[in-house]
């Protein structure tokens, strides 16, 4: 099956489960076409259809809850119930029991594509190796989550330098037309839910695209002015991981998203629940990430790509029963490992584009 042929498959294996939105995965499409980095992002679905082929050696490596659809742009920032800045792992869409060496690959991979295009001159085989010796440390250790407060303050600088500016954040929303239909009356009574009590005006309900991946799939804002200022909260549908899809799991059915981050090593962002199939969550100018393309130097992407690998320890350090037997793993592979991976599944999405690109 070619990347043309699997993307239908998946699309109508979509269709029969959840509604879609046709001009979304038209611009999903179109995006996917700019260049490898936004493919990788959008294709998680191919991904899981040429790991097996093409890492065989790794397939069999001990399960984990894993994040799946792992990339650089998969991290970012939250407000804990304290009001601290917390940085990490922020999508859960396709989490699923997989080897844990899927996640250290494609992000690697993530990495080597986005540096390419973002911040060429970072020596990508130094990004793949911060990212094992990251992993390496933050499992070894028993993790440590990223709080940005009295430590990690080269972060927290880079983090609150790149904060998205209230003043261009909410005019962007103000630019969205307002929904008249559409919207279940479950998922707007949870939005109202979600925003603080007080608040008696009926929010502005749109939507917005967002990410590449879920992109084609329902996505409600609802944003009101409160107390003299913007607010947002978000309802996004969410539907079981395409790993199940690529092996024609056809009993699975449970979401895991607050499983995996319920038991991560992690300070939870207390506005992210999960209600049925639907995220809620809150959206605000400090949820946001930090692109590559925006670091000035290879000294701070490096220490960032340190930081996912260890962040990708973090989450999975959640499944205690595999902690012994993903360090036995960890220390039987052969050097260089994750390099070898991360250039051949990178060079099979290469290809995989080119072939997108040119249909």
């Amino acid at each position: 099956m070619d990347i043309i042929k699997a993307t239908k498959a998946y699309e109508a294996w979509l269709r029969e489960r959840i509604p879609l939105i046709d001009a979304d995965l038209r611009l999903k499409h179109q995006r996917m076409a700019q260049s490898p980095f936004p493919f990788l992002r959008a294709t998680f679905y191919r991904w899981v259809q040429l790991w097996p082929q093409i890492c065989p050696e790794l397939a069999n490596a001990p399960v984990v809850l894993g994040i799946g659809d792992l990339h650089v742009e998969n991290f970012g920032t939250w407000r804990d119930a304290e009001g601290r800045l917390i940085w990490g792992v922020n999508d859960f869409d396709e989490v699923a029991p997989i080897p844990y060496a899927n996640d250290l690959v494609r992000l690697a991979v993530s990495a080597k594509l986005a540096l390419s295009e973002n911040h060429p001159t970072c020596n990508p085989t130094e990004a793949i190796d911060a990212i094992m010796a990251g992993y390496r440390e933050g499992f070894g250790q028993g993790g440590k989550p990223f709080v940005l407060a009295e430590q990690h303050g080269w972060l927290r600088d880079l983090a609150h330098s790149k904060l998205r500016d209230p003043a261009l954040y909410w005019p962007k929303f103000n630019q969205l037309p307002t929904l008249r239909a559409g919207i279940p009356a479950a998922i707007k009574a949870a939005l109202n839910q979600a925003l603080p009590q007080d608040v008696h005006l009926p929010a502005r309900v749109v939507h917005r695209h967002a990410g590449l991946g879920s992109l084609g799939r329902r996505r409600f804002a609802a944003l009101v002015e409160w107390r003299s200022g913007w607010i947002a909260r978000e309802a996004k549908e969410l539907l079981v991981s395409a790993w199940h899809w690529e092996r024609e799991d056809q009993g699975a059915t449970e979401i895991l998203y607050e499983r995996a981050i319920g038991q991560a090593v992690r300070v939870p962002d207390p506005f992210v629940e999960v209600k049925a199939h639907w995220l809620i969550r809150r959206l605000a100018p400090d949820c946001s990430r930090i692109e590559l393309g925006s670091l000035p130097k290879t000294s701070d992407v490096l220490k960032l790509m340190h930081a996912m690998g260890w962040e990708t320890a973090n989450i999975h350090l959640g499944t205690k029963a595999a902690r012994g037997h993903v360090l036995k793993d960890l220390n039987q592979r052969p050097g260089k490992w994750l390099r070898r991976a991360a250039e051949a599944m990178a060079k099979a999405t290469l290809e995989d584009w080119k072939a997108w690109a040119k249909s």
